[in-house]
């Protein structure tokens, strides 16, 4: 008697998807054949791709999703998803970490309606007030996440285009107007009517944010291409970020949840970058040698205590050779004590301070004018090593670990240079060159598996698939759009192929990838952070008008559930926003049958290549509804 052979689970499961592949590839096949017999016999004109022949074939259920979204925004527009549609779930299906199949998710109470997660001021209470660690981030237990859709404010309206949108903002979108009674003096923002108005004042700059930028270009050289990306700490309503746009700079902006109320919030309305953040005890979640200049306007940040801890995190992220500006408290303070509420012995030891700091970490002071001090980073260490006698270097060394990581109170090691002149890392080109100019952390072959001919491959990738949400999202090309996420952007392909349009893309690498991509980003000239998406992003409600989830739920898939994932989206992106996944038809069909119960309109597509290639396109429009805030009792 012979044995019997018994197959295991896996091995099970592989053949079970083996033989999935292979009936859609001959369901594929017979389509095309049908298609093109019946071309030939009525003279048809041939389909020029493999798209367009699977799509004229008619290869798909009668029962697939309208190819309309039904949803309206303020200005009265709707969001149309296109007319072709692929129906896979009939004949696949794969049991992913997920909660139950076909759940109806209701409305949060109207009070959510503001929630950051992460941020959520009554939870950062019962953490330690020291170093402002409670405003850091406090992500919700297990236990605590919320299983509900987030509402928009009942007179919610679509937002304006850009550019008038970094002007002008509704009211009843961010219905709050503490900061127009606040800072009414400082021009911050006002109140006309029914909408926001955006005069571009701040505490530093009475004449304005444009003023102000010039002031600071007749000091450093802002227009000549050399600087690309900057920070804003303590941003306001991101003014400083909102005005350097034209001069072709894209700065990161952060500030904490409710030091004034929204004020993030208002800088992402307004189709500015901004982020919730703050420098308490953990590092900047940006990687070292990102930022090519870095700003603080008054943003009481304590530079000088915590043995200058801040400033040498602002080091560690500084580009060799990059800036950092300082205006308001203590620069000028002989002038302005009084005003300040401060003796003139404590702004001049908070100066002092600052000084030494510099000096500590190689920075050299270029000006001081007027309002202004700037300094400028070394462009690498071999003075700072020769002219200390025990430079204070860290030994860690990983430069780039910012989830989750402490601050070090150290100077960040730069890579090796082979003479006083040589940019540490490797110097970059002039911006607009700089997008698809070969990053040097390629050059230099610091990640592991990632090389010139890959990124000139996926930029190549990147235009084909533009090209073809352009076919398939008409939204894209009408500026619907400004506030992008790329949740896995990897090279910052995604953000290059989208230069043309009047965007601009957070690039989140997650935290849990194998390859630290997120330095090759900022050296091609674009801004971006780090995410753990088992945890909420650190923004407020309906910030993003498009998120891009490539290859995002087979990452995760394995580690959290991914229904509280596609919550988060939906607390992120706003009323008729679109989202495009890209992943296994199977990974598609679970996130479809947990959309569908999200107020979502979407429909499985082909892969830009055509049928044959696995991965599948899922692409989703958020409906357009509002809740409804409680009415006050008398």
């Amino acid at each position: 008697m012979g044995k019997e052979y018994i197959a295991s689970p896996k091995l099970h499961q592989l053949e079970s998807k083996r033989k999935r592949l292979t009936w859609i590839l001959a369901v594929s096949g017979l389509c095309i054949l049908s298609y093109l017999l019946g071309a030939w016999n009525t003279k048809t004109p041939t389909p020029s791709t493999q798209s367009e022949v699977y799509t004229r074939v008619g290869c798909k259920d009668e029962g697939s999703p309208s190819a309309t979204s039904g949803g309206r925004g303020g200005d009265g527009s709707s969001v149309e998803l296109p007319s072709s549609a692929l129906d896979f779930e009939s004949h696949h299906q794969l049991v992913v970490n997920s909660s139950e199949e076909t759940q109806q998710f209701p409305p949060c109470d109207f009070a959510y309606s503001e929630y950051t997660p992460c941020q959520d001021p009554n939870r950062g209470r019962k953490f330690d007030r020291k170093m402002l660690k409670y405003r850091e981030r406090h992500c919700p237990s297990k236990e605590e996440l919320l299983r509900c859709l987030i509402p928009a404010p009942p007179n919610y309206k679509s937002p304006f285009k850009w550019p008038q949108s970094r002007d002008y903002a509704w009211y009843g979108n961010i219905p709050h107007k503490e900061l127009s009674i606040e800072k009414a003096v400082q021009n911050w923002i006002q109140v006309e009517g029914d909408r926001f108005r955006f005069p571009g004042g701040g505490t530093m700059f009475p004449r304005g944010a444009d003023a102000y930028i010039d002031d600071i270009a007749d000091l450093i050289p802002l227009t000549s291409g050399n600087i690309r990306t900057a920070i804003d700490t303590g941003c306001g309503v991101a003014s400083w970020g909102a005005y350097l746009l034209k001069r072709d700079i894209i700065a990161m902006s952060f500030a904490p949840r409710d030091t004034h109320e929204a004020q993030v919030w208002f800088a992402l309305e307004r189709g500015v970058p901004a982020m919730i953040g703050i420098m308490a005890s953990k590092r900047l979640p940006y990687p070292s040698r990102a930022f090519d200049m870095a700003h603080c306007s008054r943003c009481l940040i304590p530079w000088h205590q915590y043995g200058g801890m801040y400033l040498a995190e602002v080091d560690r992220v500084l580009r060799p050779g990059g800036y950092w500006i300082l205006s308001g408290p203590p620069i000028r303070w002989k002038k302005y004590w009084r005003g300040w509420e401060r003796t003139e012995e404590d702004l001049k030891q908070e100066q002092d301070g600052i000084e030494d700091v510099a000096r500590r970490l190689c920075w050299k002071k270029l000006i001081e004018k007027g309002d202004l001090a700037i300094w400028q980073k070394p462009i690498n260490q071999i003075e700072c090593v020769q002219s200390q006698k025990t430079p204070n270097i860290c030994k860690s060394d990983n430069a780039d670990a910012a989830w989750y990581t402490n601050m070090e109170n150290c100077i960040t090691p730069l890579p090796e240079v082979g003479s006083s002149d040589e940019v540490a890392g490797g110097a970059l080109e002039k911006w607009p060159d700089r997008a698809f100019a070969i990053p040097p952390r390629i050059n230099s072959g610091s990640i592991p598996g990632i090389t010139v001919e890959k990124f000139r491959e996926d930029n190549e990738m990147w235009k084909d698939r533009v090209t073809h949400y352009k076919r398939i999202i008409s939204a894209l090309q009408q500026g619907h759009y400004r506030n992008v996420m790329d949740m896995n952007a990897y090279l910052g392909g995604f953000a290059a192929a989208l230069l043309k349009y009047p965007v601009w893309v957070m690039n989140v690498v997650p935290a849990t990838s194998d390859r630290n991509t997120l330095g090759i980003i900022y050296e091609r000239g674009f801004i971006g952070t780090y995410q753990d998406w088992c945890e909420a992003f650190s923004t407020y409600p309906r910030t993003y008008d498009l998120i891009h989830a490539g290859g995002v739920f087979s990452l995760y898939q394995d580690r959290c559930d991914i229904t509280y994932i596609l919550l988060e989206m939906d607390r992120i992106l706003r009323p008729e926003g679109t989202v495009i996944f890209r992943d296994a038809v199977e990974i598609l069909v679970k996130i479809k049958s947990i959309t569908d119960g999200m107020k979502w309109k979407s429909q499985i597509m082909d892969h830009e290549s055509g049928p044959f290639n696995p991965e599948k396109i899922l692409l989703a429009v958020k409906s357009y509804w509002t809740g409804e805030a409680k009415q006050e009792q008398n």
